[in-house]
This record gives structure tokens, C-alpha cells and sequence, in this order.
């Protein structure tokens, strides 16, 4: 069914110019000046037939084929259509000029050749946004006095500090990969080493990449950050930067890096909280912002997976961070991106968003992503921070307490940046603080994606959906008390509630089970307790053959490949059945050793649950559905024709169509054979 997803609102926030400055709200998005969507091909679509491209096809030989794909949709579009990037397989861009998205949607919907086509909708940093509670005052160098608070362990005064320095004992990332898709890398930061690998730059249009490169936008394997300023004749212009809000450059991925892998014990700047991982920046985001088709094509990128005219990076990345997001419900593009990242083995940590308590969004909503809520020092949800069903963990994105213009950020998250308003400094390696502040789900989000890199650092036979059940099950509870709005606000701190079209915000986070939906995630994570769970801890695997079973046959369910602590053994398994489907009642054997098998009747769904026991009492629990098709259909057999006389040889023909009926049924009904009666 083709929909059209709803546009999003810029989720790009302000770094504050002063205390005393005047709220502002968030500048919504202007629809660009050209419609700019994704059209997704059905399966065996004639375009995409006609004009397939080759695995590995140069990149002129991609985009000539595009074109011709987009002039074969314009005669039904009724306007000329340019075609862009790829997305995926089997989708790709498309623009056009002298309408607006929504409309070019409503016209290429009903193309049967397409299966889907949805506005390529821009994406932002999320930083804090401007509101009165968290503005900061011009950079002077100073504080905060608290240092990386956000690090520690956790204690009466830090609450939702993450204990990174005792995980540091086990692990420090080493052997990880973190992406770091952003606004680009300041390679000559004075705090990053040789660990920073080259990456690549994915933004595709010149009007938002503000590249120095000689051909402006185009993609390629430089992810320096330019800047993305944006001036008052930009802002109120004609031109795509029209109402993106007047802006000094963010250094925001530089930022978001440094909270992640800055160098640590050598003396200067700041510590990093996955310090022997290396970081691979991906440059998605330029002038505001930045457009879903090229933040899924860096995701694909970043785990190392081919795309039309672009092989995947070379050092595929363990981790992703996205630092960015937009509102809306989860696309296809982004659950496509999503899936396949994962299936290589990926982890994807994303930001909850920053619109003071409304909905998460996406890619944080997406299934599979760890989304991150924002917390105050004191453990409760930071106002800015949006929460929701979708969020997995929650953990510090800096908060101020002062407000008075003048006074300095009490517990920002302190990190690493450049002097530059516009293009960067030379030499201009400064780091974040008291009245130059960094605050935001933008930075709550690198610190779990920093753990979920030590986590796999200390065990990196470890699934994404497990690193996931590590984080949520080792972290510590949310208080319920505790928390005030200042001295100047005697509001008590009520309970969350769940996301309406209204502001929220400081609130406690309701404490839920994990796999429970809640509010704010599991609860604060605990860096350190991750990293013990995931070196001691025990894991039911289960794994099915065939991959692709179909009714009539045996299905064996195997758990030998489930994940033991080290020097322990399983001692005992139990299998169960949680949901037969119709089409299993039972298993067609023991159901206490480490395999099992089951013999589906029919076409159907099934569901079984292994659990395990270690030696030491550990027990651990996985669930697995597994579709079954129905049993392919026998044609049936004609015999020959005998001829006028009767009685008439049998052909070749007929006798091996007679064999191989034989032989399905043998395979439909094994053990059974064929005996006189």
C-alpha cells in the first residue's frame, strides 16, 4: 500500500548566544524549492528491468540508468523529473522543479511501476534547543567546574552518571569501529590521533554541503566539516537556506566524536568514553541539515554494505551514532537501512529528539535502533529531551540549573570543538564549557553509543539485539524523588506522561521491566554494569534448518550456538513451544537437549523458546518465529497414450515423470516406502 509520510519539522536546535537572550521557538522546515522524494520500484518493475545496473557499475553508468528510470515516470508525472542518488537496491532519488513534494508523491503513486515513493524529508542535529531553562552565555573558556561529570560513577549529586571509568578496567573499545554520522570530522582537532579513519562525505547536493571541494555536493571520501553556517541573506533569500534559521557553524560531529574516542592519557583536552575504538565520521549533515537518502546511504555505507556506484567502507563500523533525526513515524527508507545494518552485525544508537517532551523521532523510533532520552544530573528527564514507547536507554545530556544571564552551565557535557563561527580556525582547538555549552539527546546519545562500543570491545561475538538487552538489563533504576526546578521555580517534579502535542518538561521516568515499553528506556545507563554483564553473561541462541522450512518437512531447532561466560558450561535446556501457529501442536521429540525438531502440517507462523542454564545457576531465554511455507504443489502425471492396439509400450518421458512423483513423496513422507499390499 502506497502512503505518504507526513513532512517533518527541522529538529536542528541553537547553540544559545547569550543568558539574557529571548526564546525562540525551533525554525520549522521550508519545503525545498524543488520537490525531492524516494520512489521505491515494485519487484520486477518494467523501468527497473529495462534499465538495470550491474553490481559495481561506475558511477556514470548508475546515474545515466537513473535518469532513464526517471524519464519513463515523467510522461506519467507530467513533468520533467531528474533522478538522484540511490537508496538501497531498488530505490532512488527524485526531483523536480515548480512543485512541491507532497504533490510530485500524489503523481508518481500512481505509476505501476511504483511501489512506494515518499518525500525525502531533511534531518537535523539535535542540539538543546533555545529555551529559557538551558540558554548559555558567550564562550570565555571557563568551567565547568565539574570537569566530565557525566563519566563517573554515580552518586547523591550525579545520579544519572554513567560509571564509564570503572568499565575502563575491562575495556576501552579497542578493536571497535564507531560511525559517527554527523556534519563532518575537524581532523586537525588537537584531541584525536591516528584512531580517526578517513571516512566520507555523503551529502549530495551543493546547496547544503558548503564543500570547498572543487565540485561542490558531490559525494566522495573527504568528511572534513566545512562549517554549516548559515547568513541573515541566506536565511531571508529565495534560495533551499530560506528559513533555516541564522547560524554560526556547529562543529556538532566533532563534538559528538570527541564525547566518544577523544584521545585519553596524553595530557591534554578531554577523555573519550570508547578511547581504543577507532571513529569513522560520515558527513550526512551539512547547511540545514541535512535528507534522509543521504543519511540511509551513509548508514549502508558505514557497515560496509554495497550501493550502486559506491563500495561500502573498507573498515565497516560496529557501532553507528545519529546524532539527528526528525519527526514522523519510521520510513521505509530509514526500516530498509535499518534492517540491513543490522543484519551485518551493526548496533544503532539515535537520539530521542529535542522538542521539550513530544514524541521520539525518527530514526530513533525505528524498530531495532536504541534510542536515547536525555537526563538531568539528578536523574530525572532533562526538559528538552522527548521520550516515548520507542526509547531503549536513558542517560546524561547535560543541564544547567543557572539561569541568569552570566552565570556559568553547571553540568554541560563537556567536549571537543573548534574557535571558527564560519569556516574552522587554524589551530582554533578549543573545548566546550560553562558559557560555550553543549547540551542535547545529540550528546546523550554518544555516550551509549561509546558503552555499546566497550560492551563490544569486551565481547564481540555479541548480536545487536543482545548488545541492546545488555545495556537495558544492567542499567540502574530511575529515582522518583530528588529533583527540583530551581530555586526560582517551586513547581514540584511530577511524573512523565506519555507524549502529547504539548511541552514537558523536567519530569521522573517511570521504572518498567525490561522488554516492557516505557517511557524513558530501561533506565540510566550503567557503563560499567553493561560490560560485567557482557563478559559473565549467558545467552540463548537459536538457530533453525532449514532457513526456509516448508510444510511436511522436519525443522531442527538447535541452541549449541548460545553464548557461555567464560570457564562455564550449559547444564541444562528446555524448550517450549509459545505459539504453534495451527500448524505445529508439539515437538517430535526430547525437548531437553541442546537440539530439538518440529513437524509442521501446514503453511503458518511458529514460535518456540529456548531457555538455559549454566553451572552456576545463570539462566537466559530467547524466543524465535519461524515461517512456514506451504509443501510445493505435485503436478500430476498423464499417462501415455497407447496407441490403436492397446497395450503400448511406456515412454521414457512417462517413466521419469513416474520417478520423480516417487521421489517427492518419499521426501513429503520420510521413512515411508513403497510395499505390496
Amino acid at each position: 500500500m502506497l502512503k505518504t509520510p507526513a513532512r517533518i519539522v527541522c529538529l536542528g536546535v541553537l547553540f544559545a548566544a547569550a543568558m539574557a537572550a529571548p526564546t525562540r521557538a525551533l525554525t520549522p522546515t521550508v519545503e525545498p524549492v524543488n520537490a525531492r522524494v524516494i520512489v521505491t520500484y515494485k519487484a520486477g518493475a518494467a523501468l527497473a528491468r529495462d534499465h538495470a545496473v550491474a553490481r559495481g557499475a561506475s558511477r556514470r553508468v548508475v546515474a545515466d540508468a537513473y535518469q532513464r528510470r526517471a524519464d519513463g515516470l515523467a510522461r506519467g508525472a507530467g513533468v520533467p523529473l531528474r533522478a538522484g542518488r540511490a537508496v538501497g537496491e531498488h530505490a532512488h532519488v527524485l526531483t523536480a522543479s515548480g512543485m512541491d513534494s507532497a504533490t510530485l508523491v500524489r503523481r508518481l503513486q500512481a505509476d505501476p511501476n511504483v511501489a512506494e515513493v515518499a518525500i525525502d524529508r531533511r534531518q537535523r542535529a539535535l542540539l538543546v534547543p533555545n529555551d529559557p531553562l538551558y540558554a548559555a552565555g558567550p564562550a570565555s573558556g571557563r568551567g565547568p567546574d565539574v570537569g566530565q561529570w557525566y563519566l563517573r560513577a554515580a552518586g547523591d549529586l550525579f545520579r544519572s552518571a554513567t560509571n564509564v571509568e570503572a568499565a575502563w578496567d575491562v575495556s576501552t573499545g579497542t578493536g571497535i569501529v564507531v560511525a559517527v554520522l554527523d556534519t563532518g570530522m575537524l581532523f586537525d582537532h588537537l584531541d584525536f590521533d591516528s584512531r580517526l579513519l578517513a571516512g566520507y562525505d555523503m551529502i549530495s547536493d551543493a546547496a547544503y554541503a558548503n564543500d570547498v571541494e572543487p565540485i561542490g555536493g558531490e559525494r566522495d571520501a573527504d568528511a572534513a566539516d566545512p562549517g554549516d553556517w548559515i547568513t541573515a541573506g541566506e536565511n531571508s533569500g529565495s534560495g533551499p537556506l530560506r528559513n533555516c534559521g541564522v547560524e554560526d557553524s556547529s562543529w556538532h560531529g566533532t563534538k559528538v566524536a570527541g564525547i566518544i574516542g577523544a584521545a585519553t592519557g596524553n595530557g591534554l583536552g578531554m577523555a573519550g568514553i570508547a578511547h581504543g575504538a577507532r571513529i569513522l565520521p560520515v558527513r550526512v549533515l551539512g547547511k540545514c541539515g541535512g535528507f534522509e537518502s543521504d543519511i540511509a546511504a551513509g548508514m549502508r555505507w558505514a557497515a560496509g554494505i554495497d550501493q550502486p556506484g559506491l563500495l561500502g567502507a573498507a573498515t565497516p563500523a560496529k557501532v553507528l551514532n545519529l546524532s539527528l533525526g526528525g519527526d514522523g513515524a519510521c520510513s521505509t527508507t530509514y526500516r530498509d537501512a535499518v534492517t540491513e545494518v543490522i543484519a551485518r552485525g551493526a548496533v544503532i544508537v539515535a537520539a530521542a529528539g529535542n522538542t521539550t517532551g513530544r514524541a521520539v523521532s525518527s530514526p530513533a523510533n525505528c524498530p531495532g535502533v536504541i534510542g536515547v532520552a536525555g537526563l538531568r544530573h539528578a536523574g530525572s528527564k532533562v526538559g528538552f529531551s522527548d521520550l516515548g514507547p520507542e526509547i531503549s536507554i536513558a542517560a546524561p545530556g547535560g543541564n544547567c540549573i543557572n539561569i541568569t544571564a552570566g552565570t556559568p552551565c553547571l553540568y554541560p557535557i563537556l567536549t571537543a570543538s573548534n574557535s571558527g563561527t564560519r569556516g574552522p580556525n587554524a589551530g582554533g582547538s578549543i573545548f566546550t564549557d560553562s558559557f560555550d555549552i553543549s547540551v542535547g539527546t545529540s550528546f546523550a546519545t554518544p555516550i551509549v553509543a561509546g558503552a555499546a562500543a566497550l560492551v563490544l570491545a569486551a565481547r564481540p561475538q555479541l548480536t545487536p539485539a543482545e548488545v541492546k538487552q545488555i545495556l537495558q538489563s544492567s542499567a540502574r533504576a530511575f529515582p522518583a524523588s530528588g529533583a527540583d526546578n530551581g530555586p526560582d521555580d517551586p513547581t514540584p517534579v511530577t511524573a512523565c506522561r506519555a507524549p502529547d502535542s504539548t511541552n514537558q518538561l523536567q519530569c521522573y521516568c517511570p521504572n518498567v521491566a525490561v522488554g516492557v515499553p516505557g517511557l524513558c528506556g530501561a533506565g540510566m545507563l550503567d557503563a560499567a554494569g553493561a560490560v560485567a554483564a557482557a563478559t559473565g553473561g549467558l545467552f540463548a541462541r537459536i538457530e533453525a534448518t532449514p532457513a526456509s522450512p516448508q510444510a511436511g518437512a522436519a525443522v531442527t531447532l538447535s541452541g549449541s550456538s548460545s553464548l557461555v561466560g567464560n570457564g562455564r558450561v550449559v547444564r541444562t535446556w528446555a524448550w517450549s513451544l509459545v505459539n504453534g501457529g495451527g500448524v505445529v501442536s508439539g515437538f517430535s521429540g526430547a525437548t531437553d537437549a541442546a537440539s530439538a525438531s518440529l513437524q509442521p502440517t501446514a503453511a503458518g507462523t511458529v514460535v518456540v523458546r529456548l531457555n538455559v542454564t549454566d553451572d552456576l545457576g545463570a539462566t537466559s531465554s530467547a524466543d524465535r518465529s519461524i515461517a512456514v511455507a506451504a509443501a510445493p504443489v505435485v503436478p500430476p502425471v498423464t499417462p501415455p497414450a497407447t496407441g490403436g492396439g492397446g497395450g503400448g509400450a511406456a515412454s521414457w518421458a512417462w517413466l521419469l515423470a513416474l520417478l520423480a512423483a516417487v521421489q517427492s513423496l518419499r521426501q513429503r513422507h520420510p521413512g515411508r516406502g513403497c510395499k505390496a499390499e
